[in-house]
């Protein structure tokens, strides 16, 4: 799914629609542009008549790129390290009648892969991770009044992670190069669940508030790695404990014209909760992967959208993602860099049924310090056996999407 650098904060996904990256996404719970609009707030749709469908993915392109000096001599330096990935969805809605609505919706929340490379002389403090995740959500809107509408759904994950050190051959020469020091892997199945609401005053404006659930997820898997206390051929079952962090969306929107609009959204990610890495062995008991101690995170978006014509709506929006991690606390493998998005978009409607959405954004984050040992135990243990890393990382993203929405 790419790096953390690409997407909203952590290994959070933004990307659910190319609608809403046309704008960056801003004001996403209160928009009800189609079928897509149930992914950050159910209660959208109550706005949706008949039967509706979208589809769509968004391709990120990530330029990640980190260097620095190992042991204080060794240079180093691991360039595009975040795979180009596509993240898919699928949407569809349907009114029972002037109340009720019902929709099913299909993509994922949380993705990241990060991948160093053999040549990375300061792999002993890691050299991959990801957390690849998909969902499926079933959703239910009621409209109580034309002012207020409320909605709820049932969120079913599938998660898989892993995360991987290994040695390399300039900075311990006692271990073979690509010696596995720690490696865990595995997979898990949870539920969630999701809340919104809206409150329309006037015709012309609408606030929305959404809200998702932290999912606990226990990757069952197994563990390989000489500084579990393995030989180099050795492997223990066991599982490891990630929670997908809860998150909160407050948004608005205002029809300043017939044909300008303007939106904004304020989102919070319960970050603070992924603390600690840590693998529960069969054999070996209670081993600590990573020390992560990460905080909540914020997000602040705006943006506008033009009806051009009948046919073709414009929009744009720029964001503004803070970091979920401290200077102290970012790691090589998860790059957590505060970021910037500049994005704009259009809709195209062939017919009063078919429309076709594309959307596009750049990334900028600045350069960032990271310095490995970062003083705790497990850091120390891989300073002990490679020395310090000391470095910056630096990059940017380019993010296109298209989806096709149809009205029954």
């Amino acid at each position: 799914m790419g790096s953390s650098l690409v997407h909203a904060s952590g290994f959070q996904l933004a990307e659910y629609s190319a609608t809403g990256l046309g704008r960056a996404y801003a004001g996403e719970a209160a928009i009800a542009d189609n079928a897509s609009a149930q992914w950050r707030n159910p209660a959208l749709l109550t706005y949706l008549q008949g039967t509706q469908i979208s589809a769509g993915a968004v391709y990120v392109n990530p330029n990640v790129d980190v260097q620095g000096t190992v042991a204080g001599a060794i240079s180093t330096r691991s360039n595009d390290y975040a795979n180009d990935a596509v993240v898919p969805n699928l949407y569809v809605s349907h009114q029972f009648n002037d109340q009720l609505f019902l929709g099913a919706a299909f993509g994922t929340n949380y993705g990241m892969i990060t991948e160093l490379g053999s040549g990375f002389a300061a792999s002993h403090f890691g050299d991959q991770a990801s957390v690849e995740t998909m969902e499926a959500n079933l959703n239910l809107g009621y409209k109580l009044t034309e002012q207020w509408r409320f909605g709820a759904g049932v969120r079913y994950i599938l998660g898989e992670g892993k995360f991987g050190a290994t040695s390399a051959s300039q900075t311990e020469p006692t271990l073979a190069t690509g010696t596995t020091l720690k490696y865990m892997q595995g997979d898990d199945t949870a539920w969630g669940w999701q809340l919104g609401a809206t409150w329309q005053p006037t015709p012309q404006t609408r606030f929305g508030l959404a809200y998702k659930s932290a999912v606990d997820l226990t990757l069952a898997g197994y563990a390989e790695g000489v500084a579990f206390g393995l030989s180099t051929t050795g492997r223990d079952s066991g599982s490891m404990d990630l929670t997908l962090p809860a998150t909160a969306e407050i948004a608005g929107y205002h029809q300043i014209s017939q044909r300008w609009a303007i939106h904004s959204s304020l989102n919070w990610t319960d970050w603070s909760s992924f603390d600690k890495l840590v693998a529960d062995l069969d054999t070996l008991g209670s081993q600590t992967v990573k020390i992560e101690n990460w905080r909540d995170s914020y997000r602040l978006a705006v943006g506008t959208t033009y009806q051009w014509n009948k046919a073709l709506t414009l929009r744009s929006g720029v964001a503004y993602d803070t970091s979920a991690v401290s200077d102290k606390n970012r790691t090589i493998t998860i790059p957590e860099i505060d970021r910037t998005w500049f994005s704009f978009g259009a809709t195209y409607a062939l017919t009063d049924q078919f429309s076709l959405d594309a959307g596009a954004t750049y990334v900028y984050t600045k350069d960032a310090d990271i310095t490995e040992s970062r003083g705790y135990a497990s850091d120390d243990t891989a300073e002990a056996i490679g020395g310090q890393f000391v470095g910056t990382v630096s990059g940017n993203i380019v993010i296109f999407g298209v989806q096709a929405n149809y009205r029954f």
